[in-house]
């Protein structure tokens, strides 16, 4: 450990060659920019798909489709469903996209009857306006809250995306990804704007009363319409969202070796800069051996620089990273479905961990070679 006495003379090692400094530095910063905006992508990810304990919602789909243009079911299957064991309940759900492929700025329209919100399928909260305002007029929507930052829009303001235009009654709050991103339109308006006419639905959302019965549930669903016209597909919504999502996976898994890669040229630039910084300061070394400094404390000086180098510029990334994902408001989606970009707290700490982590193993091949000259090679130099 280095004692805070010596913290001075570290920044002052750091501050004697600024251009110098600060080139690596802004190195290290754009890297972790870079790592801490795909951790972000992974974070969002995992959020969106990952089951958690309780979790009893299902959505229902048409079989063997894909994009929510070609999904089509009946708006009577309401009833049939309702009747299934263990269903506590069902709203149907009018999807209408501004685009269907991946895309950062998608606007889902979710088209639902006027008692959806009393079902216990949306976890939701009204922030701003009321669902009562929501019900008042045909043509209004609850607008998700990352959805209405990314497009400026509050309550009074109107929408028009898609050839739809919307008045915007609520702005809605959130713990869940899809909630987000989306607007609530009155299911009759919603069908009147798409392709088909009244009486069609994109898909069905479904809570069931007993969790461990999710999967049961889910195979009645199908089996009740296996030989329909419309044949039906049932997943669990966190499955469901990781299947329409597949493409992006391997997006972000792509993403995730160019983060690591961003650490090991992070590595190699700081590295680079603490031997150009030692070989400058032999014979300062030497000066400092005569005056008491130990071989140990010479290599601990060398490396504190290389974590006061990494630490500014991770910090700097890191929260640049974390400005832009809050203030852009982006989610990743296709299909009607989105992932948020924005990191956890974990990952804001494992960004500054590694900063540091990166600083040491920089600066340990420099610190021995410091540590190892004799004084009196030091002033031959």
């Amino acid at each position: 450990m280095l004692r805070p006495k010596f913290v001075p003379l570290v920044l002052k090692y750091v501050s004697r060659h600024r251009v110098r400094s600060g080139l690596t530095i802004t190195g290290v910063a754009t890297a972790m920019f870079v790592f801490y905006t795909v951790q972000a992508m992974q974070d969002g990810f995992r959020a969106a798909t990952e089951e958690t304990a309780g979790h009893a919602k299902l959505v229902v789909f048409r079989q063997d489709r894909y994009c929510p243009f070609s999904s089509q079911l009946p708006e009577d299957y309401t009833t049939k469903i309702a009747a299934i064991p263990g269903v506590k309940s069902v709203v149907p759900v009018k999807l209408v996209v501004s685009n269907c492929r991946a895309s950062l700025d998608v606007v889902t329209f979710r088209g639902v009857p006027d008692g959806a919100f009393d079902s216990g399928l949306f976890d939701v909260r009204v922030s701003e306006g009321s669902v009562e305002n929501w019900k008042q007029r045909s043509d209004s929507a609850l607008v998700g809250s990352r959805l209405a930052k990314r497009r400026g829009v509050k309550v009074g303001d109107r929408l028009d995306v898609s050839g739809m235009t919307i008045s915007v009654a609520g702005i809605l709050d959130s713990t869940e990804t899809q909630d987000q991103n989306v607007a609530y339109t009155h299911l009759g308006f919603t069908q009147r704007a798409g392709d088909n006419g009244q009486g069609i639905v994109t898909q069905f959302n479904v809570a069931v009363t007993d969790p461990n019965q999710l999967q049961r549930v889910a195979t009645a669903i199908d089996a009740e319409f296996r030989n329909s016209q419309e044949p039906t597909s049932t997943w669990s919504d966190k499955a469901f969202t990781a299947r329409a999502v597949g493409d992006i996976i391997e997006i972000v898994r792509f993403a995730g070796w160019l983060g690591w890669g961003c650490l090991v040229g992070v590595f190699a630039l700081v590295g680079n800069a603490i031997v150009l910084s030692v070989q400058d300061r032999i014979r300062d070394h030497a000066v400092l051996q005569t005056l008491g400094y130990t071989q140990g404390l010479i290599a601990r000086l060398v490396i504190a620089e290389g974590i006061v180098l990494s630490l500014m510029g991770g910090f700097i990334g890191i929260l640049g990273g974390m400005i832009v994902a809050r203030w852009g408001a982006f989610s990743l989606s296709v299909e009607g479905l989105s992932i948020n970009i924005e990191a956890g707290v974990g990952s804001t700490l494992a960004g500054l961990l590694f900063s540091v982590l990166l600083g040491v193993l920089a600066g340990l091949v420099p610190a021995w070679q410091a540590s190892r000259r004799e004084t009196a090679a030091c002033f031959r130099v």
